[in-house]
């Protein structure tokens, strides 16, 4: 099958990977274009989606001793015993260890989320770009810190070649199948209730 860099294959749970970059608790505190509650759930859900999925995934905080602090609570209780690859540099890509993580995942489709979307998700996802591998950001599992940012880093993905959607359609294009016994466990973690799903569908069915 034809791809390109605008139409890529679609995301399977044996070709996507997904890259969680300095979702931290002192850069969490200055997000200014979503509400702090909808992007905890929204990164939350993405992590515990990707689990229910059998997805590898990567976590990378920067400078969690002096700057920034470590993970929110949050991300850390959906991801239990997830170790984290903590660094100094910017780019999340240009430390050795990070990089060889994300290879050794072995996927050649990568999603990234984190604060802020313009530097901490966009940098290393349009580096992956560069390396070869298909590039995705959750843009809704990011934030950052004025609407200025969210729109100039949102086309400068686009501009670069990476693939920007929400977490759920991602997530959902790789369950592929609302018969798979995962389902219930990835809709339940998108905060989109099964049982109300499959009512709403046998209503609409009987209509």
């Amino acid at each position: 099958m034809a791809t390109n860099s605008h139409n890529p294959e679609p995301l399977t749970a044996s070709n996507a990977a997904v890259v969680f970059v300095d979702n931290q608790v002192g850069l969490m505190t200055g997000i200014r274009d979503y509400s702090i509650a909808e992007l905890k759930h929204n990164i939350v859900g993405l992590a515990k989606a990707a689990r229910a999925l059998d997805l590898p995934i990567v976590t990378t905080t920067t400078s969690s001793e002096t700057l920034w602090g470590p993970a929110i609570p949050e991300l850390q209780a959906a991801l239990p015993g997830q170790s984290c690859i903590d660094r100094t540099t910017v780019n999340a890509w240009d430390d050795p260890r990070v990089e060889a993580a994300i290879r050794a995942t072995g996927r050649n489709k990568l999603i990234f989320a984190g604060l802020s979307l313009e530097v901490c998700a966009a940098f290393p996802a349009m580096r992956a770009a560069r390396e070869g591998f298909e590039a995705y950001v959750a843009v809704d599992a990011c934030g950052t810190f004025d609407m200025t940012k969210r729109e100039t880093g949102i086309v400068r993905l686009i501009q670069s070649g990476v693939v920007t959607a929400d977490a759920s359609s991602l997530m959902i294009e790789i369950l592929g199948d609302n018969a798979s016994p995962k389902a219930p466990e990835v809709y339940t973690a998108l905060g989109m209730d099964w049982s109300i799903l499959v009512s709403q569908v046998r209503e609409s069915a009987a209509a």
